[in-house]
Parts: structure tokens; sequence; C-alpha cells
């Protein structure tokens, strides 16, 4: 199994170094490059294609923010991960960054255990988003977010489909949502995979969005 590659994106070179020591020293887990900026972070990934991206939001020039958007807007960059850095477990960018196609994000002062869990979570397709944070993040979306509109996207979904894709914007996992409707933790995968599939997502964080922003789940509603 080849490792996984990762771009550190921090404007603080200090705390690159401290990122790249610890990642180098895990097993599977390399750093390919280091960016100071968002302009930089962009050119390397485009020039690297890591298969993740720590990204952190505020640095000088193009912030984190664009050149999140910038990968993932990129046919290209499909299989690249971004994990927003933050100084705050609610940085008011954080839904910003998840609508503009990052998988999740991190605190800047998480425990190195987790820090690496995060980097092999992601590499593998799934969404950093514990059902915590995805609570955080609705509140977030609701205090500032329009009412929904609907959008026909919803209706390529089977309703089995927009059930699962509801749990998932509770910040479920496939084994919750499995027991919680009583199938195989593989069928659950299939669902969501599908439904990603059908609405051109490129991870859970980005159909816990959609299902907002489509008012097929509503803030408060718990499933």
């Amino acid at each position: 199994m080849t490792d996984i590659r990762v771009l550190l994106a921090d404007d603080q070179a200090l705390l690159r170094a401290g990122f790249k020591a610890l990642l180098d020293s895990a097993p599977g887990i390399t750093v390919v490059g280091e960016a100071a900026d968002g302009a930089e972070a962009v050119r390397l990934v485009r020039e690297l294609v890591p298969d993740v991206v720590l990204m952190d939001i505020r640095m000088p020039g193009t912030d984190g923010l664009a050149a999140t958007a910038a990968i993932a807007a990129d046919p290209a960059l499909t299989d690249v991960k971004v994990v927003i850095l933050t100084t705050f477990d609610l940085d008011e960018y954080v839904f910003e960054a998840l609508r503009s196609g990052a998988s999740g994000f991190l605190v800047k002062d998480t425990e190195p255990v987790e820090l690496l869990h995060a980097v092999r979570v992601v590499a593998r397709g799934d969404a950093l988003l514990s059902p915590s944070v995805t609570r955080r993040l609705v509140s977030e979306f609701a205090a500032r977010a329009k009412e929904p509109v609907p959008s026909g996207e919803m209706d390529r979904l089977t309703e089995r489909e927009k059930e699962i894709v509801a749990l998932v914007a509770t910040g479920l996992s496939n084994e919750d949502i499995a027991k919680k409707l009583f199938l195989s933790p593989a069928t659950a995968k299939t669902h969501v995979s599908r439904a990603m599939i059908k609405l051109r997502a490129r991870d859970r964080a980005q159909l816990v969005v959609m299902a907002y922003e489509s008012g097929l789940v509503r803030p408060g509603w718990l499933g």
C-alpha cells in the first residue's frame, strides 16, 4: 500500500515544521510539499496531486477558502481531499469551506493522534465531521443562511436514499445509519455512495451542505 501523500498549507513556518515532523514520523504518511499561502498551495496541489491537503484558512494573499474552492473546481483534482485548519472549533468560515469542497476541519491544537487519524480518515474518502461538529455547523448555517431553496437534484434520489442523506446530515456514520434503519453497514455505505454519485457530491461533507441548502433537512431535525 502506498503512503498517503500530504501537502501542508499554512503561513506559520513553525507550525508547518511541527506538522511535518509528526506526519513524516507516522507509518504510511509522507509530506510531499509545503505552501505559505493559498496561491502557492493551489500551484503545488496541481503539480504534486497529493491525497490530502491540510489548509489554513487565514493566509496572506489568496486565503484558504479561495484555495479550497480552486482545488475543488479543478476536474483533475477530484481525488484531492482538503482539511481546513482553524484556530477555533467553529471558525466563521468553516461552513463556507465545506460548501467550497473541503472534506472537514481540524483545530490547530488537536492532539497528534487525532491529526494522524484525521489524515487517514479523509484519505480513504470519509468526511471529517463528527456529530457534535455537524450540529455546530448546522447551527451556524441556520443562523446565517437564507430560506432553503428546493432543487431538482434531490429528486434524483430514491426515498430510501433521501432518508439516508438526511441521517448523514446529522453526522451519523454508516454504522450508526445501519443500526438506526436495521441495515447492514455495507448496505448503508452503498446507499450513501449512490446518493453521492447522483448528487455529484465530493464526499459526505458536501452531502451535509446539500441536504440543508435544499431543505431536505431543517436545522433541529434529529431523524
